[in-house]
């Protein structure tokens, strides 16, 4: 009967022959050479099983590294450190020492807060120091300002902050509310601009009854050059059980309200 491998009908008995070849150290191409055998899926047949000779092998590319990630592993790196240290994939890395016993921790837990909490305060000093130099390019960009620039900045802060009259309930005077103290200032800086009497504006404090209120005297009138008995009786905010303030602390000194007395034909001329 016929072999199945048609012209290669005596397949054992070349298989005999391939296998010692291979063992005898032969590479593919020599038993190919050898033998007569050009048909590389009989040749494979024929050595199937049998391991290549050790000089046919050709050498990883990444052996190096994979005893480099072993050794560091050994002294205690993480797979973190391993991936930046040699360059290459997490996915190597854990395949090349996940069989190797996981390092003891460099630190307590505690110490490990610690670190992480010194981590963020370097990084907090740094992003502060970038804010710094942005706000100062900004400031350095736009120089100081015309009366003309002063006075079309100050009309369009009070359309976006003053108070306005409305044809329901029509109160023409120039009222103000904010709390960022820059505002207040070129706010201030504008009535100057306008001629308006300092003697003119009355000041008066919106906090929430929880604050210091003294404190909050204290510190817009610091920044308005005013005495603290300038000020009228403050509006106190009452609390909110269903809301959850963000504004508390030692920073939060509520809102300035400057009223212009006398100001309807200031008012007016705001609106034209």
């Amino acid at each position: 009967m016929a072999h199945p491998h048609g012209k290669y009908a005596d397949f054992e008995g070349l298989r005999e022959r391939a296998v010692a070849l291979r063992r005898g150290g032969y590479s593919l191409r020599q038993i190919r050479d050898e033998l007569k055998i050009f048909n590389n899926d009989i040749l494979n047949q024929l050595v199937k099983g049998e391991p290549p000779p050790e000089w046919t092998k050709r050498p990883n590319a990444k052996d190096d590294l994979r005893e480099r990630a072993r050794e560091l592993r050994l002294q205690g790196w993480t797979y973190d450190q391993i991936e930046v240290e040699l360059g290459c994939s997490r996915s190597s890395v854990s395949l090349w020492v996940r069989d190797l016993p996981r390092p003891e921790p460099r630190y307590t837990p505690g110490e490990q807060q610690a670190l992480m909490r010194e981590g963020l305060v370097r990084l907090r000093e740094t992003q502060n120091e970038e804010r710094k130099k942005t706000r100062l390019a900004a400031n350095q960009e736009v120089g100081s300002l015309t009366d003309r620039e002063l006075f079309v900045a100050g009309v369009a802060l009070y359309w976006a902050e003053g108070s306005k009259s409305k044809p329901y309930d029509r109160r023409e005077r120039a009222v103000f509310v904010n709390s960022d103290p820059g505002v207040i200032q070129t706010y201030l800086a504008w009535l100057d601009l306008l001629g308006v009497d300092r003697n003119r504006l009355r000041f008066r404090v919106l906090i929430h009854e929880s604050a210091d209120i003294d404190a909050a005297h204290r510190h817009w009138a610091d920044l308005a050059s005013i005495d603290v008995s300038t000020f009228a009786r403050p509006t106190i905010k009452k609390h909110n059980p269903k809301t959850v303030r963000k504004n508390t602390g030692d920073d939060y000194h509520g809102c300035l309200v400057i009223t212009v007395a006398r100001s309807a034909d200031l008012y007016i001329r705001i609106e034209g």
